[in-house]
């Protein structure tokens, strides 16, 4: 098979076809044990094992320990212009299918490996896009992939007025990519780099510029309608509300008061900007605080004043390494908010980092309980909504938790 194939290739280690015969998608350098063919970088590459047997197609990264990313174990596939065309049609008939109508203009389009995307995020807001790219293969395509998605979508009667790249990950260094941001220069666009979009009938001021990742965390939003539906005549406090999505759910869904924290000041000057928008200033308040601190004051203080308590920190670890020290740290946020509730008082809480599995961070939330002298009633265990699709044979698309529990 190697005589007939057009593409460089590589042979892997028994440990690597293992992987790859399990669907996983990653070849790594220190696996491979040949090379053969012209690589350049980006470059269609196959992968064969030590017998001969063809594993799979994907692109080649010269930089990044992850030296090929498999697109596709077809060995009849030529990666034409025509195999990027599917595969976005494929991204969107999966979104247009399980995502209501009035869903679809906010949500994300494209989630890497989970859409046959090494690399490449596509959130849209409206008719804004905004797109991240991790991969040297896929940044070379750019071109073909925006006008292909941009056109797709018009055929759908959905018009994009712009794309805003947000391409200023660190991530990009391993890759040889240079870091920028800007708005991609193949289209036309719009000044303003903000967009106003509605989500469980709240409405958002969304800074793409500025704001974290692509400007919105659009992972949580059937999480957030689970908050709103449990908070009537509850007395909330929102802990790392960021730009006030769970709080705002919470006091739309007719809570007594929210509190809602974060250390970041421009975070809550977003947050009571979107209460005002939303007509709910009156209900709600806002503290600009560390969450650890915030916390065993009120324990010392005042005690039993929430009965609804909501926990949305950042990723504790972005690593295997340091998984031990983001476990310690989940542990005390979620023991300290469970003293603070009142028996019948309601917790939701999640974790957003792939390396936390669920096991280990169900695991930590028995042990915080055991801590805390409660019982843990759960109500409901969710994940990251259906626009962000999950590939059993992928665990890094598999990264989010979130749970609702009454404490006993």
């Amino acid at each position: 098979m190697k005589e007939k194939r057009s593409f460089p290739y590589v042979v892997v280690n028994k440990k690597q076809e293992a992987t790859l015969k399990k669907n996983y998608p990653w070849v790594y350098g220190e696996e491979i044990t040949e090379r053969q063919g012209n690589f350049e970088n980006g470059c269609i590459t196959d992968v064969f094992n030590e017998k001969g047997s063809y594993l799979g197609s994907g692109l080649y990264s010269e930089h990044s320990k992850i030296s090929i990313r498999i697109l596709s174990r077809n060995a009849n596939e030529s990666f034409s212009d025509a195999f990027w065309k599917r595969r976005i049609q494929y991204a969107l008939d999966y979104r247009f299918t399980v995502m209501q109508s009035d869903e679809i203009n906010c949500c994300r389009l494209i989630f890497g490996e989970a859409d046959g995307f090494p690399g490449l995020t596509v959130d849209r807001f409206n008719h804004i896009l905004v797109t991240q790219v991790l991969s040297y293969g896929i940044d070379i395509r750019k071109d073909l992939l925006y006008s292909e998605l941009v056109s797709q979508l018009k055929e759908r009667g959905e018009d994009i007025t712009g794309i805003y790249e947000r391409n200023d990950s660190s991530i990009r260094d391993l890759e040889g990519l240079k870091r920028y941001e800007g708005w991609y220069e193949g289209l036309p666009h719009p000044e303003s780099t903000e967009e106003t979009i509605v989500e469980n009938g709240i409405t958002y001021l969304v800074d793409f510029k500025d704001g974290q990742k692509t400007g919105y965390f659009l992972d949580q939003k059937f999480n957030r309608r689970a908050v709103g539906s449990i908070a009537k005549n509850k007395t909330v406090l929102d802990c790392c509300t960021h730009t006030g999505s769970f709080a705002l759910n919470a006091a739309k869904g007719g809570a007594k008061h929210v509190t809602a924290v974060d250390i970041s000041a421009f975070a809550l000057d977003q947050a009571k900007k979107h209460a005002e928008i939303n007509g709910l200033s009156e209900k709600m308040d806002f503290i600009q605080a560390d969450v650890f601190d915030l916390l065993d004051e009120l324990k010392t203080n005042r005690k039993y004043q929430y009965d609804f308590i909501i926990l949305d920190p950042p990723a504790f670890t972005k690593s295997r390494k340091t998984i031990d020290h983001a476990e310690k740290g989940y542990r005390e946020i979620n023991r300290k908010a469970m003293q603070l509730l009142p028996r019948g008082g309601y917790l939701a809480t999640c974790s957003c980092s792939h390396f936390m599995s669920r096991e280990r961070f169900e695991a930590m939330l028995q042990r915080a309980a055991e801590e805390a002298n409660v019982e843990l009633k759960q109500i409901e265990c969710r994940q990251q909504g259906r626009d962000h699709p999950i590939l059993w044979n992928v665990p890094e698309t598999n990264y989010l938790k979130f749970y609702l529990f009454q404490i006993l």
